[in-house]
């Protein structure tokens, strides 16, 4: 059922499975029924042929009967310490930009000193731990007040979450979405929404000082073997335009 599951997500039919991993497609029904029991080696090349997140693989593993091929440490355990202070240094090197460090959930893990340009327009109830920086963007508390393009940047958002439910194996997203897109519509909004003339889509927000523009990228580690350090990500803001540019560095440096 699990492996259906995953076939199914990635819009694949037995046959196109088959002919991807070598495998019949008769085998693959008798594997998704249950009729055949797959070897560990046959979970783990399904897996990877569905490019299956290390979650998700631990769980087709497990389902089949055998240990979870991947650890999946705590953020905070002692064997990711140098990881750790690695993704530390990355945080502290974008100052004066803001950047965060988030789960697989969005769950707030690690800010540098400018993320206070963010959390100071949020609402102080929302930000005991822990934070959600989704639940934060968008709540009527949170930034959504203050920003200036609102109707697109949380279609943006909402859609970005869905992408994400859909190919991840991380629980609790799609309450996180059913979230969001409540707040959506709580607010008029069209969370379906899809933005016009763009090539990047960025955020501006009306700040008490004057108003800012970034943009922002999202990195994850290349090779992880962890199921915590695959789902980890570190989003990075840089200013939009010369005058935020001068804010930031004015008020970080």
């Amino acid at each position: 059922m699990m492996l259906r599951d995953w076939r199914q997500r990635r819009r694949l039919t037995q046959l196109d499975l088959g002919l991807q991993a070598d495998v019949s497609a008769r085998h693959l029904s008798f594997l998704e029924t249950g009729r055949s029991k797959p070897s560990r080696d046959m979970v783990l090349h399904l897996s990877e042929e569905l490019d299956v997140p290390l979650r998700g693989r631990n769980e087709l593993m497990v389902a089949a009967g055998y240990a979870p091929a991947y650890t999946e440490l705590g953020f905070d355990a002692e064997e990711l310490a140098e990881v750790r202070s690695s993704l530390g240094r990355i945080l502290d090197g974008h100052d004066p930009y803001p950047a965060v460090l988030v789960d697989g959930s969005w769950n707030l893990l690690a800010g540098n000193r400018a993320v206070a340009l963010l959390t100071d327009l949020v609402d102080p109830a929302l930000l005991a731990p822990p934070i959600n920086v989704m639940r934060v963007s968008l709540h009527p508390r949170g930034l959504a007040p203050h920003v200036v393009d609102l109707p697109e940047y949380a279609a943006h958002l909402v859609s970005r979450l869905r992408r994400q439910a859909e190919r991840a194996a991380t629980t609790g997203l799609r309450a996180l979405l059913g979230e969001l897109v409540g707040y959506c519509r709580d607010a008029g909004l069209d969370p379906t929404a899809q933005p016009h003339d763009r090539i990047v889509l960025p955020l501006r927000l009306r700040h008490p000082d004057q108003e800012l523009t970034m943009f922002s990228t999202v990195a994850v580690l290349g090779a992880p073997l962890d199921v915590t350090l695959e789902e980890v990500a570190i989003e990075s803001f840089f200013p939009g335009d010369d005058a935020t540019a001068a804010y930031l560095r004015k008020r970080f440096d």
